[in-house]
C-alpha cells in the first residue's frame, strides 16, 4: 500500500521506487497488478543448487557436531556430483551450522558461590627469565573474586604443593573444596569417565582437611572465573610488544612483579560485585576458612639439611650448594633431578623455593653471588686511616696524596715516611692543588724517587705531566751500567788512557 500511495503521489515509478526504498520493476508490477485487479504479486523462493544435497550436508553437520569444514563439503558434494563453486557450497553450510549452534548452545545458569567454599587454580605461560621458560600459578577465589598469582619455575609435585600451601597462607583459611584442571599432578587417568587421583594429592588434601575436585576434560567453561584471571595476569605480567614491558633481569624481579599485581587487583572495585575484594574476603569469606596446618606438608621437598651458623652451603650428594645467608642456621629441604638442585625453606610465609642450581661435581661447589653479603669494607682493599699527625697533613692534601701513598707501598718504595714529610713541606711553598695533582701524576706513572715529584710540579711550567709512561730515575750516580762516553770513539783507531780516566768514564 506503501509502494501505491508513494506512485499515486508522483507518478512515477522510480521516484516512488526511491521514497519506498525498493526497485522501480518492483513498483511497475504493483501498479499493473492494480489496474487489470489482480492480487499484488508475491515474492517467488527459488531453489538453490546446493537443494538437492541438503540432506547430505545436514548429516555431516550433525555428525562432526557443527565443525566440518567448507573445502571438505564441497568435496564431497562434488564426488556426488554437485556443479556449484565452492562459494555457494560455503554459503549453505553457514546457515546449516547457525541453525546446529541454535539447537545445540550450551545455557549458562548464574552460580551463587557461598563464602569459603570454592577457590579455582590454573596456569599460565610465564614471561621467559634467564632463558628459562617460568609458569604462572593463578588461584580465584569466587566468593571474593580474590586473586593470587605466583611465579613458578616448573609444574612439578613440590611446586605445586608450596603454591597451594601459600595460596591458603595469603587468602588467611583453607576452603572446603578446591577446583582445578585434570593435570596429572591431581588425575591420573580416567576410568569409565570417573577421575583417578594421584595418591600424593590425596595426602595432601587429607593434611589440609580440604577436597580436591577436577572439572570435565576439554570443558574450561566451568572454571571460568580463574580461566579469565590467568588471561589478565598474563597481559599484565608478560612481556609482549601490546603491554611494552621490559624482560625480567632474574626470578626476584617477576616475584616482585607479581605481588604488585595482585595488590593492584586485590585493591580496586570489582565490576561484578561492586565491592573490593580484599575487603570482601577480611570481612566475610576469611571467617568461614578452616586454619592452615601450622607445619605444610615437605613429603614431596625432599631431604632435610642444616645450614651452617657461618657459611650459607649445603651439600647434596656429595656437591656443595650455597642458599641465601638470611638462612644460616635453618633447616631447609633439597630434591635433586636429573639437571638441576632445588633447595626449598618453610617459613612463616610457608614452603618457598629460595636456590635452583644445575648439579655440579664433588669438589665444584655451586655458588650464586646473591647467596652472600657484601664483603665488609677493607676485606679486600686497604682502607687509609692516618695513625698521627705526619700522616694526616700528608692525607689532608688530596686524593692524589692517597693514591700515590696506595702506589708507592705496593712497589715496595724506601723511606715513604721521609717523602711524604718533604711532599708536605713542598705543599706550603708551591700550593697544595700543584703538589695533590703532582702525586697523583706519580703514582700513575711509578715514580717515586726524591726528585721525582718537583720535577713532574716543574714540567711545563708548573704542569704536572700525563703522557709520560717511563720510569726515570733522575739520581744517575745509583746506576750501575756504564756511561755513554765510552762509546764516542768506537770504530776509530783507541788512544791511550789511563786508569784514572777509565774510572771517570764509568762514572759518567
Amino acid at each position: 500500500m506503501e509502494i501505491l500511495a508513494a506512485y499515486d503521489l508522483t507518478r512515477s515509478y522510480r521516484d516512488a521506487a526511491k521514497i519506498c526504498g525498493v526497485s522501480h520493476n518492483t513498483v511497475r508490477s504493483y501498479v499493473k497488478a492494480r489496474q487489470e485487479g489482480a492480487q499484488a504479486p508475491v515474492a517467488r523462493q527459488r531453489g538453490r543448487m546446493t537443494d538437492p544435497f541438503l540432506p547430505q550436508m545436514i548429516s555431516w553437520v550433525e555428525q562432526s557436531r557443527g565443525k566440518i569444514r567448507g573445502d571438505v563439503v564441497h568435496e564431497k558434494l562434488v564426488a556426488l556430483g554437485f556443479t556449484g563453486c565452492e562459494r555457494t557450497t560455503r554459503t549453505a553450510l553457514a546457515e546449516l551450522k547457525a541453525k546446529y549452534r541454535a539447537r545445540n548452545v550450551r545455557v549458562h545458569r548464574p552460580w551463587t558461590p557461598e563464602p569459603g567454599l570454592w577457590p579455582q587454580f590454573d596456569y599460565g605461560d610465564g614471561p621467559v627469565v634467564d632463558g628459562v621458560k617460568t609458569v604462572l600459578f593463578v588461584a580465584w577465589l569466587a566468593f571474593s573474586r580474590f586473586r593470587i598469582v605466583i611465579a613458578l619455575r616448573d609444574k612439578t609435585m613440590p611446586s605445586v604443593f608450596a603454591a597451594l600451601d601459600r595460596s591458603f597462607r595469603l587468602a588467611g583459611g583453607v576452603t572446603t573444596y578446591v577446583l582445578t584442571d585434570n593435570e596429572k599432578t591431581v588425575t591420573i587417568e580416567h576410568v569409565a569417565g570417573i577421575p583417578v587421583r594421584n595418591a600424593q594429592i590425596v595426602a595432601f588434601s587429607r593434611h589440609y582437611s580440604t577436597s580436591m575436585q577436577t572439572c570435565i576434560p576439554a570443558d574450561p567453561a566451568s572454571k571460568g572465573g580463574v580461566e579469565n584471571a590467568v588471561k589478565i595476569a598474563k597481559a599484565d605480567l608478560v612481556p609482549k610488544e601490546t603491554n611494552l614491558l621490559p624482560e625480567y633481569g632474574s626470578f626476584a624481579e617477576l616475584e616482585t612483579a607479581c605481588e604488585a599485581f595482585m595488590e593492584e587487583v586485590n585493591s580496586r572495585v570489582h565490576r561484578a560485585t561492586l565491592e573490593i575484594p580484599k575487603d570482601m574476603l577480611r570481612v566475610i569469606e576469611r571467617p568461614r576458612l578452616h586454619p592452615v596446618p601450622e607445619t605444610p606438608v615437605t613429603a614431596s621437598f625432599g631431604h632435610t639439611r642444616q645450614v651452617p651458623p657461618n657459611m650459607p652451603m649445603i651439600t647434596f650428594e656429595q656437591s656443595r650448594y650455597s642458599v641465601p645467608h638470611t638462612l644460616v642456621g635453618e633447616m631447609v629441604w633439597v630434591r635433586g633431578t636429573d639437571t638441576e638442585v632445588v633447595i626449598v625453606h618453610v617459613g612463616d610465609a610457608g614452603p618457598v623455593e629460595v636456590a635452583r642450581h644445575k648439579v655440579t661435581l664433588p669438589g665444584t661447589p655451586a655458588i650464586i653471588d646473591a647467596h652472600f653479603p657484601p664483603a665488609p669494607a677493607g676485606a679486600l682493599e686497604r682502607v687509609i686511616r692516618p695513625t698521627n699527625k705526619a700522616e694526616e697533613d700528608f692525607l689532608a692534601l688530596g686524593a692524589g696524596a692517597a693514591l700515590w701513598l696506595k702506589e708507592a707501598a705496593a712497589a715496595g718504595t724506601g723511606k715513604i715516611r721521609h717523602k711524604m714529610e718533604r711532599a708536605v713541606t713542598l705543599a706550603k711553598v708551591l700550593g697544595t692543588d700543584e703538589v695533590d695533582k703532582g702525586l697523583g701524576a706519580a703514582a700513575v706513572h711509578h715514580r717515586f724517587t726524591h726528585e721525582d715529584l718537583v720535577s713532574i710540579i716543574n714540567t711545563a711550567g708548573g704542569k704536572t705531566r700525563t703522557t709520560s709512561t717511563s720510569h726515570t730515575v733522575t739520581d744517575q750516580g745509583q746506576w750501575l751500567s756504564q756511561g755513554t762516553s765510552g762509546w764516542a770513539n768506537f770504530g776509530t783507531t783507541p788512544a791511550a788512557t789511563t786508569a784514572d780516566e777509565d774510572f771517570e768514564g764509568a762514572t759518567e
